[in-house]
C-alpha cells in the first residue's frame, strides 16, 4: 500500500505551553482534548505533531525526538526565525524552548540540518531531504583543523545535545592559532562557541566570543562568505541585550 502518514507522539509537561510555542513557528491546533488524557495535535502545511501531557512530566529529562525531512531547510528556518522574533523579539538559542541553526552535518553525509528544542524537551531534527536535491551527492569533508574540529562539535551539540563536549572542542582548537587558518572558518568557530555559550547561559564567554570575530581580519571575498555567519551573530547580539 501506498500513502501512509507517519505522525510523531512526543511527551510534554503541559499542551498549553506546547500549542502556544508551535503556534509561533506557525502551526494551527487540528485536535485538543483534556479527557481522558490531555493531547493536542498540530499541523504546518504537511507536517504533522502530536503531543501528550503527562503530570510532573521533566522536560529536562526528555528523550522524546523525531526527524523531519524537508526540501528546503534554510526557509523553513527561516519562517520560524521570523516567527520567534515577532513573539519574543529574538531567535531562541538558549534554554528550553530554542532553536539551533542550519549546518552541515557530517554524521549525515553532509546534509544540512537544525534543531528545535521544544518546551516538552523534544529534539525536532530537521534535515535537508536529499531526495528532492538537484545532485543529492555527500559534501566534501571539511579540510583543515579549525573546520573539522567545528564539524565534530557541530555533531555532540547539535546532534547528541553534548554541548560541554563540543564547548571543549572548540576551545582546544582556538587555543591553537595556526598561520593558515581559514579567516572566514574562524569567524564561524567564534559565532558557534558564542552560541554554545548562550546555550550554558554563560553570557559573559559569548559576549567575549563576539567580540573577538570583531578583530579579525577579512578581505572583500571572505567578508561575503562570512556574510551567513555574520547574521547568526547579529542575533546572538541582539539575545545579549
Amino acid at each position: 500500500m501506498t500513502n501512509e502518514v507517519t505522525v510523531p507522539l512526543l511527551p510534554c509537561a503541559s499542551i498549553d505551553d506546547i500549542a502556544s510555542f508551535y503556534g509561533v513557528l506557525g502551526f494551527s491546533t487540528t485536535y485538543k482534548q483534556r479527557k481522558p488524557n490531555p493531547c493536542v495535535g498540530l499541523q504546518r502545511e504537511d507536517l504533522h505533531l502530536q503531543f501528550f501531557e503527562i503530570a510532573g512530566f521533566d522536560p529536562e529529562q526528555s528523550y522524546g525526538s523525531c526527524l523531519v525531512l524537508t526540501s528546503d531547510i534554510a526557509e523553513l528556518h527561516r519562517a520560524f526565525a521570523t516567527g520567534m522574533r515577532a513573539a519574543y523579539g529574538k531567535v531562541l538559542v538558549s534554554g528550553m524552548p530554542r532553536m539551533t541553526r542550519p549546518r552541515a552535518r557530517k554524521n549525515a553525509d553532509g546534509l544540512g540540518g537544525f534543531s528545535v528544542i521544544d518546551p516538552g524537551g523534544n529534539w525536532i531534527r530537521v534535515f535537508q531531504n536529499a531526495a528532492t536535491m538537484p545532485t543529492p551527492a555527500p559534501a566534501p569533508a571539511p579540510a583543515g583543523r579549525l573546520a573539522k574540529a567545528l564539524a565534530n562539535a557541530v555533531v555532540l551539540a547539535d546532534s547528541k545535545g553534548d554541548v560541554g563536549q563540543a564547548v571543549r572542542i572548540l576551545d582546544s582548537a582556538l587555543a591553537r592559532p595556526q598561520a593558515d587558518d581559514d579567516p572566514v572558518i574562524h569567524v564561524e568557530v567564534l559565532v558557534y562557541r558564542a552560541e554554545l555559550a548562550m546555550a550554558l547561559h554563560d553570557r559573559e564567554t559569548a559576549t567575549e566570543m563576539l567580540a573577538r570575530v570583531e578583530h579579525i581580519a577579512l578581505n572583500a571575498d571572505e567578508t561575503g562568505r562570512a556574510a551567513p555567519t555574520f547574521e547568526i551573530a547579529a542575533d546572538l547580539a541582539a539575545a545579549l541585550r
